[in-house]
């Protein structure tokens, strides 16, 4: 795998830190972010939103994630065909999408507070499901991706292929249920 494809000379500094160091870090990280979405979901409340375009944030959330399970799957896909550089290409796409995720989340969650799911009957059960498994995993794959990203950047493929069969079926799952998750509230909600 690194006889095919070499790294670019913007992350050769990452060869130089240690796996346990870059795991630390990114342990530590991936805690401190679920913490705070934690708090800022559950435990603050939401501001008065200076502008209307705020509610719409839902929509675009739910757009990003569907850009981003595009990418992983076309990213997937060049793996299959052993493609590294488009492989590569599509998942910091995945990346960046999810990220500008992050961002709009956070920014609808202050101003929105935590969103009320309506349905009643079994349809509840179907969506608290969902929603339970959607942030368990999504808690989870923050450590994945970060990690899977370091092991690839920094040259050590075997272990990132190892860390990817685990990272791409939930990260897949995260977008995939989180775009179910906002259709879901605004049939029910």
């Amino acid at each position: 795998m690194a006889d095919s494809y070499s790294l670019p000379e913007s992350t050769k500094f990452l060869e130089q830190i240690s796996a346990k160091k870059a795991l630390s870090v990114i342990i530590g990280l991936s805690v401190g972010a679920a913490a705070f979405l934690f708090w800022l979901i559950y435990f603050k409340e939401g501001a008065e939103a200076p502008v209307a375009w705020i509610g719409n944030l839902s929509a675009v959330n739910a757009g990003l994630n569907t850009l981003s399970t595009i990418f992983l799957i076309l990213a997937f896909r060049e793996i299959r065909h052993r493609n590294f550089r488009k492989h590569m290409q599509f998942n910091l796409a995945a990346f960046v999408t999810s990220a500008l995720f992050l961002v709009s989340y956070v920014v609808y969650h202050h101003y929105v507070g935590d969103t009320k799911f309506m349905g009643e009957g079994f349809i509840r059960y179907i969506y608290f499901f969902i929603l339970i498994t959607h942030v368990v995993l999504s808690v989870a794959v923050v450590p994945l991706i970060l990690s899977s990203f370091y092991f690839s950047l920094s040259g050590k493929f075997q272990t990132h292929k190892k860390v990817s069969r685990f990272t791409f079926p939930i990260w897949l799952y995260v977008s995939v249920t989180g775009v179910l998750v906002f259709f879901m509230l605004k049939y029910f909600g």
